[in-house]
């Protein structure tokens, strides 16, 4: 069996501990997750801002290295590639950023950062190939290269600035593309296309995505699979359908909850978890936020051993795990049993 082209194995990334400041800030604890070489997926990352879902991204990237656990690409560390193998992977796995407002910069016109990847990656391509490939890729995500191209960023809209940035990781022919909360920050009546954009590239073109969220109906409508974070840790994997529709877990169970169902004869919220009343944790350290479950302090069914040791992640249901003690009967799962359930394995 060939290795995966990108898996994240008990991956952990802490901030801080520096001279002046010795504790530190967890943002990943032990997340695991694959991307198959032989088959595209669709991943989607879940949870609400602060629970670590950008920075997993960026250690996916290779942006941020892992302070504990792996980021591997075709098996070898991030960190191991030799040069070639590095190349290949800065044009195999690409970004796609949250703000289509900070990533131009305003001096050159929007042509420039299409046209220096292609000059890096495709040295032998005449300027009239690389021009071809740029027209491509823009009408590959509903843009006219005509009334595109030769302007600068502020005379696009954020749609057609974010779409710009779909087309520029396409001209690569990616593997992969990480898509961080690329429509959070556009018009909900762009949202839609964008979204529909990055479904069919995966279809019709067999690129895989990491979709990066706070939306869970997004994550539902384009995803496979799903991984829900909280404090940075993973709480919930598996399976979309089963995981939305039915989740295990407290903290998701808490979000689903709060989705506005389009039933008039139901109350928004009657059907809503209790949670504690205090307010959101702090963020974990490590010295306290791996000894015990994050979301013990706001859970309604926490227990004094959830104060005291993380839960493991346990297999809840074929295809899907929980990393919660209301399961301690369940199966606990290894890291590559769980890498495996984030992109439907079992």
């Amino acid at each position: 069996m060939s290795a995966p082209l990108l898996e994240a194995r008990g991956a952990h990334r802490a901030f801080g501990g520096g001279v002046f400041d010795r504790q530190q800030l967890v943002a990943v604890a032990d997340a695991s997750l694959v991307i198959p070489a032989d088959k595209p997926v669709v991943v989607a990352i879940a949870g609400e801002s602060g629970s670590g879902k950008t920075t997993l991204a960026r250690l996916l990237l290779g942006i941020l290295p892992p302070t504990g656990g792996s980021v591997r690409y075709q098996g070898t560390e991030l960190s191991e590639l030799d040069a070639k193998a590095h190349q290949a992977f800065r044009r195999q796995v690409q970004a796609v950023f949250q703000d289509p407002f900070e990533v131009f910069n305003p001096f050159y016109r929007v042509d420039h950062p299409l046209m220096v990847p292609i000059a890096k990656f495709f040295p032998g391509l005449s300027r009239a190939e690389r021009r071809q490939r740029i027209e491509e890729g823009l009408q590959a995500v509903g843009l006219r290269p005509e009334e595109t191209l030769g302007r600068y960023p502020h005379q696009l809209s954020g749609g057609q600035r974010q779409r710009i940035m779909v087309a520029r990781a396409l001209l690569l022919n990616p593997r992969v593309i990480v898509a961080d909360e690329p429509v959070s920050m556009v018009d909900a009546s762009l949202r839609a296309t964008i979204l529909e954009t990055l479904s069919r590239i995966h279809r019709e073109r067999g690129i895989s995505l990491v979709y990066i969220t706070h939306d869970l109906t997004t994550a539902y409508q384009l995803s496979h699979t799903i991984l829900v974070m909280y404090q940075g840790a993973v709480v919930e994997v598996g399976d979309v359908e089963q995981v939305i529709k039915a989740p295990k877990h407290p903290y998701t169970q808490l979000l689903v909850s709060s989705i506005p169902l389009p039933d008039a004869t139901r109350r928004w919220g009657e059907d809503a978890v209790d949670v504690a009343p205090s307010s959101v944790a702090e963020p974990p350290t490590a010295e306290d936020g791996v000894s015990g479950c994050a979301f013990a302090e706001r859970c309604p069914h926490a227990m004094p051993r959830c104060r005291k040791q993380r839960p493991p992640l346990v297999q809840t249901d074929a295809g899907r795990a929980a990393a919660c003690y209301l399961y301690e009967d369940a199966m606990v799962l290894s890291e590559a049993q769980v890498a495996g359930l984030s992109c439907g394995g079992q």
